[in-house]
C-alpha cells in the first residue's frame, strides 16, 4: 500500500507559511484576549531602531555677534529668559489644525458637423457624353456629396473635505547648524479597548515658535503627521490576514 503524503505536506506548508506571516501579531492578539491593548513605554526617540539624524543643505555658519553692556539678547521674547524651545530636550507644543477642502468640476463638450455637395449640370456640352461612357454611375446633377458628423463629451468631478484638530507636545531631538530644530512628538490615548496614537515630526525655525512656546503645523518643514489607532475596533475594520494575502497574490 502506497500512501500519498503530498497533499498533507502542502497543507502543512501553507499553514506554517500563514503562521510565519502573522507571527508575533497572532501571538500578541491571543495573549491580549479580554484585556485592553498596552500603551507603549516612554522612550528616547533617538534610541529607536529606525531613527536617523536629519541631514539637509546648510548655509555657512556665521559668528554670533555679542553686544557689550547689553542685557537684551537678539531673538529673545522675555527680558531675562527666553521661554521658547531652543536646545535638545526642550518641549514645544505643535498645533495641528488641518481643514483641507478641494472641489474640481470639469466638463467638455464638442460637436462638429460638415456637409459638401457638388454638381455639373453643364460641362461644355459634353455632359451627354458622360452618360454614354458611364451609363449606370454618372449623374451630372449629383457628382460629389459628403457628410460628416463628430461629437464628444467628457465630465470629471473631484470633491474632498478633511478636518483634523489636535495638539501634541514634541521634544527637540536635534539642533541643525543653521539653528533650526528637529522635533519629534508622540501621544497615545486609550479609551476602553482602543488606543489612539498621534505622531508628528519635522523641522521648525526658532522664529516660528510663539511666545507661548507653540508652533503651527503649517510652519513645519518635512512634516510627518500620523493619526491612527490599534485595538479591537481597528482589528474589526481590517480584513483578515488570509484575505490580505489572497488579494495581493490573486492576479485577477
Amino acid at each position: 500500500m502506497i500512501v500519498n503524503y503530498a497533499k498533507p505536506l502542502i497543507a502543512l506548508s501553507v499553514a506554517m507559511g500563514l503562521l510565519a506571516t502573522t507571527g508575533c501579531s497572532l501571538v500578541d492578539n491571543l495573549a491580549q484576549v479580554g484585556e485592553a491593548p498596552p500603551l507603549t513605554r516612554i522612550q528616547n526617540p533617538k534610541a529607536a531602531p529606525n531613527y536617523r539624524k536629519v541631514s539637509m543643505p546648510m548655509p555657512r555658519t556665521r559668528p554670533a555677534r555679542r553686544q557689550a553692556n547689553s542685557l537684551w539678547r537678539s531673538g529673545a521674547r522675555a527680558f531675562f529668559k527666553d521661554q521658547r524651545a531652543a536646545k535638545v530636550g526642550d518641549i514645544v507644543t505643535v498645533n495641528i489644525n488641518i481643514e483641507d477642502s478641494a472641489k474640481l468640476a470639469n466638463k467638455t463638450k464638442r460637436d462638429r458637423k460638415g456637409a459638401e455637395a457638388a454638381k455639373a449640370e453643364a460641362l461644355a456640352g459634353y455632359e451627354a457624353a458622360l452618360a454614354k461612357i458611364l451609363p449606370q454611375a454618372i449623374q451630372p446633377t449629383n457628382l460629389i456629396k459628403a457628410d460628416s458628423q463628430g461629437s464628444s463629451e467628457g465630465t470629471g468631478t473631484i470633491d474632498r473635505d478633511e478636518t483634523v484638530k489636535l495638539k501634541v507636545a514634541a521634544i527637540v531631538t536635534q539642533v541643525l547648524p543653521n539653528g533650526n530644530l528637529v522635533v519629534h512628538g508622540r501621544q497615545e490615548m486609550r479609551v476602553n479597548y482602543e488606543v489612539r496614537e498621534l505622531q508628528v515630526a519635522g523641522v521648525i525655525r526658532r522664529e516660528d515658535i510663539t511666545s507661548t512656546n507653540t508652533v503651527d503645523f503649517d510652519k513645519i518643514a518635512e512634516a510627518r503627521i500620523a493619526y491612527g489607532g490599534r485595538g479591537h475596533i481597528t482589528q474589526l475594520q481590517q480584513p483578515r490576514y488570509a484575505q490580505q494575502i489572497y488579494d495581493i497574490l490573486f492576479p485577477f
